[in-house]
């Protein structure tokens, strides 16, 4: 055989095997991109939890804005409404039902959480990243809380190309969480307000 028709083939050979690696590294530069560029953005959700034997399920949905650093709203709509809002300071969870509210500092209540991740500026320095391979058409990354402390087993995150898609949590517990992302938009004007909580006339507040 031609010896340059040979080397043709063995660098194409190459450069096939080595698609598939440059494919995951993406992911984590989609996730590296993400938490650098986009400071705002907003989205609808899905979410799905499972408990650790996977023959109980609940499944919710809701809305989803951030703002960096640690300012996030999520407002579940179905099948009840709470929101969990993340100013700055603290973490405020109100149960509409219960008209009940509980706050904790934000320092103590993100720690390597999703929402730090989502909506904090600390990527690096609190989780170590390692790329997935491909499943449900996304690209995955696997982030590991440099510090563990023992509320979090498992976190994925899923792209598709430069798009967030999924986060996929298993916590302490063994209970599994399943989110969905759709409609998401980064980069956009949100009034201070949404990232203000403001207890309702009436709800009892617990404060950790």
């Amino acid at each position: 055989m031609n010896y340059k028709l040979l080397m043709k083939r063995m660098l194409g050979m190459a450069a096939l095997l080595a698609l598939p690696m440059l494919a995951r590294a993406d992911a984590v530069e989609a996730l590296k991109a993400f938490v650098a560029e986009a400071k705002s953005g907003s989205a609808q959700f899905s979410q799905v939890v499972s408990s650790p034997d996977g023959k109980r399920k609940k499944s919710s949905s809701g809305s989803f804005e951030f703002q960096r650093p640690n300012r996030f709203r999520f407002a579940y709509a179905k099948p009840f409404e709470q929101v969990i809002v993340g100013d700055g300071q603290k973490v405020w969870i109100y149960d509409a039902d219960l008209n009940q509210a509980s706050s904790r500092k934000i320092d103590q209540a993100l720690g390597a959480t999703p929402a730090a991740l989502l909506a904090g500026n600390t990527l690096e320095r609190d989780f170590s990243l390692k790329t997935l391979p491909a499943e449900e058409g996304l690209d995955w990354v696997q982030a590991t809380p440099r510090h563990a402390d023992g509320n979090l087993q498992s976190l994925r995150i899923g792209f598709k190309g430069r798009d967030l898609a999924a986060l996929d949590i298993v916590d302490g517990f063994g209970q599994r969480s399943q989110l969905r992302f759709t409609a998401v938009t980064t980069n956009i004007a949100l009034p201070a307000e949404r990232f203000r909580f403001v207890l309702p006339p009436g709800a009892d507040l617990i404060e950790q």
